[in-house]
């Protein structure tokens, strides 16, 4: 049986060839039914690129790469190819070819920072650099489909402009009102209603322990042998990423077949020309020359997927395939290696990793759609996250962070949204937990992927001991001693239930980053 690749969840320094490349590191895919409180019939989907961004980076701070395009692709007929894809085009430039200048002893010069003064709105007088960027719908195939420019519902301008980064309270006074001037309604091509449209700075919500998960697993993975707190988040409260969103009424999304369902598949990737000099004598507008056609060199769906499923030989193969060609990576997902990880450094506790081969339980959550869920009728089997886009969206409030397995059918894996705790649903569903009755709208059910005898450990409460929640509150004390002395809650969340949910980024100054 060729069933395409992967399992696991998000990408962050995933793979070897992108670590040299953080600006189109894709780090995170969220695809779900927006619920925010009148927004029933959209749908938000969002990609993060630039992993690890920390608060105050400057002077240059995190601008995206003028030579890549960024895309969220969406496959609505189940054969694993692209029908509609946003594509994001960045644009970097100086006011009058300089920037910002000062008049020393009679001379006029280029100040060495991007701005001076205060900023408070697009393309501000103090900014010296100002980031601008398109966003094209291409219907088909994404290079040689139909391209059609999404525009400014307000003036029908083409050009969108990117926020300046979260320097700090002095240079960006009131960054959250800053930053909400550039969601922009947006009419999309083809499209009766309108869309919004957001790409910039925002808190990272990925919640992981990812050191001690790297380092061979330095805790027992399982509730009650590791306490839930936010003393465990390596990224939530610490780092900022990149974010490029968009919010697109459902019924522009989903198929029109007759065989269409609802149900969507969505991934993002970022794409380089083939060739790239570094030229001796590089100025502000051509430091480089770069020619040929554009090369996808980073992919991400479902989240975990590069990190821990595709072996160190593939990985920089995955992030440059497109989900077409994922049976070249099939036995990954088939006959996965991190359970047997798992059994190898906790099999002393009982831990057992899965015995059916092939895992059907895997290909259902990450290759095809789980039948009674989030399957098209036809399906070509390829990583992506899929979405029912008919299944009611959750309030915020009553959001269960282990999504259907916490019998919340519009979470992960129906979707992802940035609340949903995907490494613990991921730990349990490599585990087995699929094996085993799930709640399906209340109703413990039996998928018939495999058996719990398959699974002698699927009903164990794996976690990384990093939880996640809609509300973007934190979880666990002040006031922590030993390796996290020092460590205080934040008091701010870091998402929030409007558009684009993700909060506005941590400050670089004031310090620490967990004050108000």
């Amino acid at each position: 049986m060729m069933m395409a690749s992967t399992a696991i969840a998000s990408s962050h320094r995933e793979a070897p060839g992108i670590t040299k490349m953080p600006k189109v590191d894709n780090t995170d895919v969220y695809a779900f039914q927006s619920y925010e409180t009148g927004r029933a019939g959209y749908t938000t989907l969002i990609a993060n690129f630039q992993p690890g961004e920390n608060p105050g980076d400057g002077p240059n701070y995190y601008t995206m790469d003028p030579d890549a395009i960024y895309e969220i692709h969406v496959d609505n007929a189940g054969d694993a190819k692209e029908h509609l894809t946003f594509q994001f085009k960045f644009t970097n430039s100086l006011k009058n070819d300089t920037g910002k200048t000062v008049t020393v002893g009679g001379k006029v010069l280029p100040i060495a920072l991007r701005h001076i003064g205060p900023i408070s709105a697009p393309l501000d007088a103090n900014l010296g650099e100002d980031e601008q960027y398109t966003l094209t719908l291409v219907t088909g195939d994404r290079r040689t489909g139909t391209k059609a420019a999404v525009t400014n519902a307000s003036g029908g301008g083409s050009t969108f402009v990117k926020p300046f980064d979260n320097a700090g309270n002095k240079s960006v006074p009131n960054y959250p009102a800053y930053a909400n001037q550039f969601i922009y309604n947006v009419a999309i091509p083809g499209c009766s209603g309108q869309g919004r449209v957001f790409a910039g700075q925002r808190q990272e919500a990925f919640a992981v322990n990812l050191g001690p998960v790297m380092d061979l697993v330095n805790f027992v993975p399982i509730e009650g042998s590791i306490v839930q707190s936010d003393a465990n988040q390596e990224l939530i409260g610490k780092k900022n990423v990149t974010t490029l969103a968009i919010e697109v009424p459902t019924t522009c999304l989903v198929g029109t077949s007759t065989a269409a369902n609802g149900v969507i598949g969505v991934w993002s990737t970022a794409s380089l020309p083939q060739a790239k000099l570094h030229k001796p004598n590089p100025t502000y507008k051509n430091p480089t020359l770069s020619g040929g056609a554009y090369t996808q060199v980073s992919r991400l769906g479902m989240p975990l997927v590069n990190e821990v499923v595709i072996g160190l030989p593939q990985k920089d193969l995955f992030n440059a395939a497109k989900p077409t060609q994922d049976g070249a990576l099939a036995d990954y997902v088939t006959n996965p290696t991190f359970p047997a990880i798992l059994e190898v450094l906790f099999g002393s506790a009982g831990i057992k990793a899965p015995t059916n081969f092939p895992r059907n339980d895997l290909v259902a959550t990450f290759l095809t759609g789980i039948k009674t869920l989030n399957q098209l009728p036809a399906v070509t089997a390829s990583e992506m996250i899929r979405l029912n886009t008919k299944v009611t969206p959750t309030p915020a409030a009553s959001q269960n962070s282990l999504g259907v397995a916490g019998n919340d059918l519009a979470g992960f894996p129906n979707g992802r949204r940035p609340g949903d705790d995907v490494v613990d649903v991921v730990l349990r569903v490599a585990m087995g937990r699929l094996c085993y009755p799930v709640p399906i709208a209340g109703v413990p059910t039996d998928l018939g992927l495999c058996k719990p005898a398959d699974a002698p450990s699927g009903q164990v409460p794996f976690t990384d001991g990093a939880p996640s929640n809609a509300m973007g509150t934190y979880v666990g004390a002040s006031g922590n001693t030993g390796a996290n002395a020092g460590y205080v809650t934040p008091s701010t969340p870091y998402l929030q239930q409007t558009f684009p949910y993700l909060a506005p980024p941590l400050r670089g100054s004031p310090r620490p980053q967990n004050q108000p």
